[in-house]
């Protein structure tokens, strides 16, 4: 659950980031509504997720897949060009959360672990 939840604060994350792009300095109304809310849902899920994950960890996947989903949605929309090193890089940081997740434990399981040790 706890990856699930941050997976979901990290597509807010991109959500509010657009969002203040779009508000022009925070003096369009609709954008800036929706990056204030966008903003408190995705941190109040980062302040979840650290209870059950590293925050390292949680932080980088956060930050990785807002930031790649950004870029994403940014190209999508011709807002930013497309280009191979950009493709390149952003599987690579998918490549990255992917891995964090192999190798990451909950923290409830590494407790459990020194418990028993």
């Amino acid at each position: 659950m706890p990856w699930i939840v941050l997976l979901a604060s990290a597509v807010l994350e991109a959500v509010w980031a657009t969002a203040l792009g779009a508000s022009e300095g925070l003096t369009r109304p609709l954008p800036t509504a929706v990056f204030l809310l966008a903003l408190a849902a995705s941190m109040a899920g980062l302040g979840w997720v650290v209870k059950h994950l590293p925050i390292g960890t949680a932080y980088a996947v956060w930050v990785g897949v807002g930031a790649a989903l950004t870029v994403v949605y940014a190209m999508a929309t011709g807002a930013e060009e497309v280009s191979a090193g950009k493709a390149v890089f952003l599987a690579g940081i998918v490549a990255a959360v992917i891995g964090l997740k192999l190798v990451s434990h909950d923290k409830g399981e590494v407790q459990r672990r020194s418990e028993r040790s």
